[in-house]
């Protein structure tokens, strides 16, 4: 049986991939690894550090020892770290949100990206516009933080979080050619923003469909 191992940096990002895992690859073992000090530390300082960064390294270290077949980091903000860990763990790493910066690119060149916290926001735009160049693309992104949306989901109030992010999407929506979200925990709002003029990306469905397409390459 294939195993996954899947690092998280909080629990909010646990059921949504267990949603996608469940439907695109329902026979295979999946193995959570959850410390949700990892993004607080980010948080705290503004910045991924190297604390974080060697934190990270044991966990996917671990998840090798454990006969991982791949590890999925589940976190923007700690997903420059995976790219030296790359270097480092045999296992192959696929990060969540990488899938997504490539195709945000070839559906316009007007890109505007969507999150809570700034210490995600910031890589994210980084991978969109590494991603844009190794294919050529010359993009323009916009960021947004939804002002107070994280802080609503850490106390309980997800109606309030989902409220301040689809707002924040609808008023981009009309600014750029293709909106990413940054984050896995916003994905559930999609299917609630009916029709915009244009398309939404979210994380976990093309996360997990490039975990499926790296084991096949594997295989």
């Amino acid at each position: 049986m294939t195993k996954i191992v899947v690092v998280h940096t909080g629990p909010v990002t646990v059921e949504p991939l267990k949603v996608q895992f469940a439907e695109q690859m329902p026979d295979a073992r999946v193995v959570n690894i959850v410390d949700d000090s990892l993004l607080a530390d980010v948080r705290a300082a503004g910045r991924l550090t190297p604390e974080v960064s060697r934190r990270l390294y044991a966990y996917m270290s671990s998840a090798q020892d454990m006969g991982a077949d791949i590890i999925l980091n589940a976190c923007s903000s700690v997903g420059e770290a995976t790219d030296v860990l790359r270097g480092l763990i045999r296992t192959p790493i696929v990060k969540v949100d990488e899938a997504m910066a490539e195709a945000a690119s070839a559906l316009g060149a007007r890109i505007g990206v969507v999150a809570t916290v700034s210490t995600t926001l910031e890589p994210t735009v980084r991978l969109i516009r590494r991603k844009a160049a190794e294919e050529g693309r010359e993009v323009d992104v916009t960021e947004c933080i939804a002002q107070g949306a994280f802080d609503a989901l850490l106390a309980g109030d997800a109606a309030r979080h989902d409220d301040i992010v689809t707002r924040a999407i609808i008023e981009l929506a009309g600014h750029v050619d293709v909106i990413v979200l940054a984050q896995v925990s916003m994905a559930r709002l999609v299917p609630a923003l009916g029709s915009l003029p244009v398309p939404v990306l979210s994380s976990p469905q093309s996360g997990v469909a490039a975990v499926r397409r790296a084991l096949t390459g594997a295989a």
